[in-house]
């Protein structure tokens, strides 16, 4: 992989990342007349869960689906600037102009008061652009095209695990209006956080209780029972399986772990990422046949947090969709949302077995 370094007008970070072999790239120059983002991103302790919640403003005006013709993470074309100073690329990633969480966060003190606390929202939050497709998608990239946006997660979450204050990296993507997108392009997000998220800190938990109980990895036992019992799986490979998880929350949802333990995407072997693009693929392509509309789907990757639990994590990636029908979407209604117990709409092993025929 070859990687490719600037500056975008505003002063944020862009780097973009080329097959090797690929013709030398420079830095191309972006000659938008942008002030400086100023980010006032705050995070408040919720005293009665104990976690923290972020609250970015500024946010609130961002773009909001845009047009194609004025879609900011296509090339620079025609007279026409977009947040990509290039007239082409294969791979882009670059620090949000909206993040929730900036390295540089103006008018927040850390104060307490009482039971409350509150923080600036010291992090980072980065774009990473698949492809230059507009109307491509993930489940359409070549396996050349796939495995390099594997290599660029890696990259970047190296790159945010040695940013100041950063404790968790999250690289994702969230595809589809009915997920609540506001650029179509194919891209997805990388999330510096500055704190261990609920979910991550939840399966450590569980990992960390299992592991004093039997002395084994919580995560190692799940790949193993899924595998000899075999009515979840949607596929086998050499180096990874995928399946609808036991007690699967979403209509829709398959989790994918490597079969050998790996803290994180920077450590997966060569051959590991050339598998794990032959096994994404396929389960996106399965995703995409089910209905006569493609899926709205979250995929997102679990991985070590940046300094604490790395003998305990076990990299994989969790893919959900809110569909449950063609045309029916799954709401979290009361239970799910006021209570957070879930109430599934399909069996895993009938998930599976439609998945496996599709």
């Amino acid at each position: 992989m070859q990687r490719t370094a600037g500056h975008l007008a505003d002063g944020r970070e862009i780097v973009w990342f080329d097959v090797d072999g690929s013709p030398e790239r420079e830095a191309a120059v972006d000659r938008r007349d942008l002030a400086r983002t100023i980010a006032s991103s705050q995070m408040r302790l919720d005293p009665l869960t104990g976690e923290w919640i972020a609250m970015a403003s500024h946010r609130q005006t961002r773009t909001f689906m845009p047009p194609a013709d004025e879609c900011p993470l296509c090339p620079s074309r025609d007279g026409r600037q977009s947040e990509i100073p290039s007239t082409e690329y294969q791979a882009v990633a670059f620090e949000n102009r909206f993040p929730s969480f900036a390295t540089d966060i103006e008018g927040i003190e850390s104060a307490e008061d009482g039971i409350f606390s509150v923080r600036p929202a010291v992090g980072r939050c980065e774009v990473v652009c698949f492809s230059s497709d507009h109307d491509g998608s993930f489940a359409r990239l070549t396996p050349a095209q796939a495995r390099l946006v594997v290599d660029v997660w890696a990259d970047r979450t190296a790159a945010l695990s040695h940013t100041p204050g950063v404790e968790q990296v999250f690289p994702f993507e969230n595809r589809g209006a009915e997920i609540g997108v506001t650029l179509q392009h194919p891209h997805g997000q990388i999330y510096g956080y500055p704190f261990v998220p609920p979910r991550a800190r939840t399966e450590l938990d569980r990992a960390r209780a299992h592991r004093e109980t039997t002395g084994r990895n919580l995560f190692g036992d799940i790949v193993e029972q899924e595998l000899a019992d075999g009515s979840r799986v949607v596929v086998d490979s050499e180096h990874w399986v995928a399946f609808v998880p036991y007690a699967a929350r979403w209509p829709m949802e398959v989790h994918f772990f490597p079969k050998v333990q790996v803290p994180d995407l920077p450590l997966l072997g060569e051959a590991e990422r050339d598998d794990f693009v032959r096994v994404y693929l396929d389960v996106l392509g399965r995703f995409d046949r089910l209905y006569s509309t493609p899926m709205p789907y979250i995929a997102g990757w679990q991985q070590s947090p940046v300094n604490t639990d790395r003998d305990l994590a076990w990299l994989h990636l969790e893919l959900f969709s809110v569909r449950r029908g063609e045309g029916r979407l799954k709401y979290l209604a009361g239970s799910e949302s006021a209570m957070g117990a879930f109430v599934g709409d399909v069996l895993p092993e009938q998930q599976a077995q439609r998945l496996r025929e599709v």
